[in-house]
């Protein structure tokens, strides 16, 4: 049997009779094959306590130490009595540990922040370091895993900052929420002891043997660029009840702990490195405060598809680029070939029309973007342009419809427009008179000097940009299978995922895919206008 397999069976048996709790048995022994430690956060009565108890049934011969903190509380209580024999004979100030904490492999600390200072500098040492002074020598502690609970958090200011931070899972424990789940619960008469077969609990020998190996699994760049990702934006995370954003502190230690968690994660999956799935479950590790629980969760979910989002970013920007390059070599493919007698404007560099008595006189307008024009009625909105300076002539201005921004390097004016026939151009609603043809007139601008042997006239589309010849649709396909393989090993590639996270999962596949698909929609935008004027330009570099 492989470890996948056992361990799922194992989860199914220390599960039995337990209602809505897989979340915190299945991470709480995820924390435990990583050397960690669990906070179980809820009000009392949602089973907190037997979390505990069946994660001990995971191990043979497992030991386990409970005790309910008060304000009271001495060390003597959790770590034993001073012996007397040991002070008497030796002189030596020890504690008889057997049967407290020091011994125990799974422990259970309820009300933990009720603790006083004694107990609580012990403990910081036996979470992180796994050892216990015990007079003048330190004893290794066989402790897998330690379980504290509370109904609150930490106050603040009282000294819990790194008792709080030693706990990498913060777990929020709720009552049974499915109200099917909560009948069956109320008849539920049977024994809550359970027989965990011995081939499933996990022996102290194989305990070593997978903390070694798990040390081995390797986390690849991506993983960690996904992690730079996450702590980048808990700088700045906004809060749906606050106005500006709140820094979510994350210590180091927490980050380093927080890879050996996901380390563990990909190893009991059955895998030599840690994979995106592993990452579903990091929000529990990054919360401070409780309204902080939902937008990590959003955090956490939403970067695992962001470089799919990126990608279709990319792709979309470039189609629409292209889509416009496309209208407008149509529109100068139409114009060119214009039969009709009513355009008798002045064509001028063989892109512009000359506007007439506009600022200094040199004004021109791009000749498809007036011809795309509506004439000025009621029923019709303006067209939004730009004035801006040519950057190769700056004594003379040009109007712009395509591509909606000028050149960022030169002043711009924003303006709305109108078209009187052909014959006026109205700039917020002044009309100016637009340059009609005469025989005698040639260009308004000197033409420029053609650089071919043959003084061949520069053609319509010589400075206008080129169609690119990426393959949209095959690049399309390829994102809409990675989103499914992502999808597919989110929701399937480890064990320890809650159902409800495969859910969202799901959910936000579906959303990112409705922007997929609206990509491939402009993709076949792009396709339909290459085909109305056959494309010829697809192929140019």
């Amino acid at each position: 049997m492989d470890i996948r397999k056992r361990i799922q069976r194992l989860l199914t048996a220390i599960n039995q009779g337990v209602y809505e709790k897989d979340t915190e048995l299945g991470l709480s022994l995820l924390a435990a094959l990583a050397g960690e430690s669990v906070l179980l956060l809820g009000p009392p009565g949602v089973a907190k306590s037997m979390v505990a108890r069946r994660l001990k049934a995971a191990f043979k011969e497992a030991k386990a130490f409970e005790y309910l903190m008060s304000r009271f509380s001495t060390p003597d209580e959790i770590f034993g009595p001073i012996s007397i024999n040991r002070l008497k004979e030796f002189d030596k100030y020890e504690r008889a540990v057997e049967g407290y904490l020091p011994t125990a492999s799974v422990v259970f600390l309820d009300e933990i922040w009720k603790a006083g200072p004694a107990i609580q500098n012990s403990l910081l040492t036996a979470i992180n370091e796994k050892i216990y002074r015990n007079g003048d020598s330190e004893i290794r502690l066989p402790l897998k895993l330690l379980i504290a609970a509370s109904n609150e958090l930490p106050a603040h200011g009282e000294g819990l900052e790194a008792l709080w931070d030693r706990f990498l899972l913060r777990i929020i424990c709720t009552c049974v929420q499915d109200e099917d789940t909560f009948h069956s619960m109320l008849l539920d008469d049977s024994d809550k002891e359970i027989n965990v077969p011995t081939d499933l609990q996990i022996s102290e020998e194989e305990y070593a043997e997978w903390r070694k190996q798990i040390g081995q699994v390797s986390v690849p760049t991506g993983i960690l660029q996904y992690i730079s990702n996450v702590r980048r934006q808990l700088k700045r995370l906004p809060l749906d009840d606050e106005d500006t954003a709140r820094n979510i502190y994350v210590s180091d230690r927490r980050w380093k702990n927080i890879v050996q968690l996901l380390k563990a994660s990909a190893f009991i999956n059955g895998r030599p490195e840690v994979n995106p799935a592993d990452l579903l479950p990091l929000y529990h590790c990054l919360w401070n405060e409780a309204d902080e629980c939902e937008p990590i969760h959003q955090l956490v979910l939403r970067e695992l598809f962001t470089s799919c989002l990126e990608e279709m970013e990319e792709i979309t920007e470039s189609i629409k680029a292209d889509i416009r390059i496309s209208r407008v070599r149509q529109a100068l493919e139409d114009f060119k070939n214009n039969t009709s007698p009513k355009n008798n404007l002045q064509l001028t560099d063989y892109f512009y029309y000359h506007v007439e008595e506009h600022g200094t006189g040199h004004t021109y307008i791009f000749a498809v973007d007036y011809l795309a024009l509506k004439e000025q009625k009621r029923e019709n909105s303006p067209r939004q342009a730009l004035i801006y300076p040519d950057p190769l002539n700056p004594e003379r201005s040009i109007i712009r419809c395509y591509p909606g921004t000028g050149p960022s390097s030169v002043p711009q004016q924003r303006v709305n427009l109108y078209r009187e026939g052909t014959e006026f151009l109205l700039i917020d609603g002044v009309r100016y008179p637009m340059t009609q043809k005469k025989k005698e007139a040639g260009n308004l601008l000197p033409a420029p000097k053609s650089t071919s042997s043959s003084n061949k006239e520069p053609q319509i589309f010589d400075n206008v940009p080129r169609i690119n010849t990426r393959d949209y649709r095959n690049e399309l396909n390829r994102l809409s299978q990675r989103l499914l393989d992502l999808t597919g090993t989110l929701c399937t590639d480890n064990i320890f995922t809650h159902q409800a996270d495969k859910e969202l999962v799901s959910r936000f596949s579906d959303e990112v895919r409705k922007k997929l698909r609206n990509v491939e929609i402009e993709e076949e935008k792009l396709q339909f206008n290459l085909q109305q004027y056959g494309g010829t330009d697809q192929k140019e570099v």
